[in-house]
């Protein structure tokens, strides 16, 4: 039986919710074609499929209660030795994976021909984006301490970011044609943060993972967007006032990232974080690495590696220091969080009254005995 594998590994903050979720929608047609982007049940979607398995080869618990994802990992493997044809594993938490862990994967998908795509994006846009994941995920740090953190290599994000680190490990033992590099172009998205025409990302990722961008025409409306300085330091605030366990709850992440950072939080008018000028230098050098890795290392590059490249601040407009909003915007934010928190709290239902209604239908059920 003939197959395929494509590991698509990340990086963070480089389109992958998108790509994942436009995979997703279209998983049915996309089999048809004897490409599969496998799921554990109907109920249960491939994202958070690959996701939890993700997380169980990296022994890792974020978001649940420990051992929420133990077996995930083998379930996902029982589920690709079945298929032929093409398959596609996608989750971004991958990418700064320990060698050994990485020899775990090629030897549990010994048999296949195994491929892995690396979507990279330039260090201007995805640090502060990182930043930003960081606090939404309940970090506490200011961008100063992040980018401190970043220039010496520490933080998950930037091992997650750095291409040389990332395909010296994924990439051992793999031909360089294997091993498929996209480079994110700058954005197109509206004010409303729609699409315009074809998503030249998803056009490259299909050729990366060579499947035709038509197999798959519903596209989504998936996006993890970036949100403005204040709002940001807003979900900071929030972090700090709790303790580590609360800030790992299910229900406060959910809270945080799906109702604020991805509905209230988010406005046109946002102040975007960009990276200090004082940084420049160095992302520059950093870039000017990755590029010669790339070019030397004979890897398939889809997109342009200028892509790679951090564009400057105009000339004329002045950096705005993220970690000093003011507290007028802060407050106004701030305002704005309590009233959509209130509305939610509002419209859920009463516990006392769900109660209540239960054991009004248990009582009706005896007394139809």
């Amino acid at each position: 039986m003939s197959r395929r594998v494509f590991l698509h590994i990340g990086a963070p903050k480089t389109g992958t919710t998108y790509l994942q979720d436009r995979l997703a929608r279209n998983a049915s047609g996309l089999a048809d074609h004897d490409v599969h982007f496998p799921t554990r049940s109907p109920f249960v979607r491939p994202t958070t499929f690959h996701f939890r398995a993700a997380l169980d080869l990296l022994g890792q618990d974020w978001g649940g209660p420990p051992g929420h994802a133990e077996g995930h990992w083998d379930a996902l493997m029982k589920r690709v030795r079945r298929r032929s044809g093409t398959v596609i594993i996608s989750h971004e938490i991958l990418a700064p994976a320990r060698s050994d862990q990485v020899s775990q994967v090629m030897a549990d998908l010994s048999g296949s021909e195994i491929h892995v795509v690396y979507s990279a994006r330039d260090l201007g846009r995805s640090l502060p984006a990182a930043w930003q994941e960081s606090i939404k995920q309940g970090r506490t740090w200011s961008f100063r301490r992040f980018l401190q953190r970043a220039r010496g290599g520490q933080p998950w994000f930037y091992h997650a970011l750095d291409v040389p680190s990332v395909l010296g490990t994924w990439g051992a033992g793999l031909p360089p044609e294997r091993i498929h590099v996209v480079t994110v172009p700058p954005s197109r998205e509206g004010s409303d943060g729609t699409h315009r025409g074809e998503n030249p990302l998803w056009t490259r990722f299909c050729e990366a993972v060579q499947i035709d961008p038509a197999w798959a025409p519903l596209d989504s409306d998936r996006t993890n967007r970036s949100l403005g300085m204040a709002e940001i330091q807003l979900i900071r605030a929030l972090n700090a006032r709790l303790d580590k366990a609360s800030r790992r709850e299910p229900a406060y992440r959910a809270l945080i990232d799906g109702m604020l950072a991805q509905r209230t939080l988010v406005t046109s008018s946002a102040t975007p974080i960009r990276l200090p000028p004082a940084d420049f230098d160095w992302a520059e050098e950093a870039t000017e690495r990755w590029i010669e890795y790339l070019e030397q290392s004979g890897v398939n590059v889809i997109g342009d590696l200028a892509d790679l490249r951090p564009i400057p601040i105009p000339e004329g407009t002045p950096w705005l220091d993220p970690d000093r909003v003011p507290s007028r915007k802060r407050l106004l934010i701030s305002l704005d969080a309590l009233a959509a928190m209130t509305r939610e709290a509002a419209a859920r239902p009463d516990p006392s009254k769900q109660l209540a209604e239960r054991a009004r239908r248990g009582a009706k059920r005896l007394r139809n005995k």
